[in-house]
């Protein structure tokens, strides 16, 4: 079995603060050719369609990857944004065109071999940890381009890199992800998950590959799959969501919710209706 083909087919992380149509700004994400996918989530862009009358305030939820990216305008300046166990705010100023690749769990430490704790919960300087990626798109990235013309270099760049990466398909890694997401975040790491190591030694691992320990990446994992069911705000009362998936009472599912979200699941879902 591909491993990483397996990850993509079990979890499809969101990021659903930006509505379309609202206040002048686009976003959207792109897929990479078919060998990539297993590999790289999406490429995606946001954007200004006219300047805005101030800054713009960017919420990025936490969604278990890792992202490049950069402003087409200024491609030498270009980062890595690794796994966060909260959300994200940005301000942006009135006109942007942000471009980025979002790496599936373990994956960018795989290719690139970075240890994926040094990243996480911060945005950082490309050039510190890939400085040859960070070049490439330096010189061959600017604002002309359209999507079809970047995913296309994205494409070429990062399958010549793919050819020539040795992937470490620890089975305890990915049989432990694989039980995360087949139970959707909702189960005991120490208890769920046996592939035969220690508690620590697994820990490590998911520090090395994945930026956070299994029980920060499940609590995660949860979070996007109540993203991807959309509960109405009257579900969230009735039917008692929270302990579906494995709170003992609302405050703490809420808490929780508020610190990957960034809103309630009240406010978070209103929204996205």
């Amino acid at each position: 079995m591909n491993l990483t083909r397996h990850i993509r087919g079990l979890f499809q992380p969101i990021q659903p603060t930006i509505q379309q149509t609202k206040e002048n700004v686009n976003y959207i994400e792109f897929l990479p050719t078919t060998k990539l996918q297993p590999y790289i989530y999406c490429y995606w862009q946001l954007k200004t369609t006219e300047k805005l009358n101030g800054a713009f305030s960017y919420k990025v939820v936490s969604d278990g990857c890792i992202d490049i990216l950069f402003e087409i305008n200024n491609p030498k300046d270009n980062f890595v944004a690794g796994f966060c166990k909260k959300y994200t705010e940005y301000i942006l100023q009135p006109e942007f065109n942000y471009i980025g690749v979002r790496f599936l769990p373990t994956i960018f430490p795989q290719i690139f071999k970075v240890n994926a704790s040094e990243l996480s919960n911060k945005f950082q300087n490309l050039e510190d940890f890939v400085p040859q990626t960070s070049k490439f798109i330096a010189n061959h990235f600017h604002p002309k381009l359209n999507i079809e013309e970047i995913k296309l270099k994205f494409d070429i760049y990062f399958t010549n890199i793919l050819n020539r990466t040795v992937f470490d398909y620890d089975n305890r890694l990915y049989n432990a992800i694989d039980t995360i997401l087949k139970n959707y975040g909702v189960l005991n790491i120490e208890k769920d998950v046996d592939v035969g190591i220690s508690n620590r030694q697994l820990r490590r691992l998911f520090q090395f590959y994945i930026g956070d320990s299994p029980k920060t990446f499940s609590k995660v994992v949860q979070f996007q799959n109540i993203l991807k069911a959309k509960p109405s705000n009257q579900s969230l009362k009735q039917n008692k969501l929270f302990y579906d998936i494995g709170y003992y009472d609302q405050s703490h599912f809420i808490k929780d919710f508020k610190n990957f979200y960034g809103v309630t699941p009240n406010k978070a879902f209103k929204r996205t209706q």
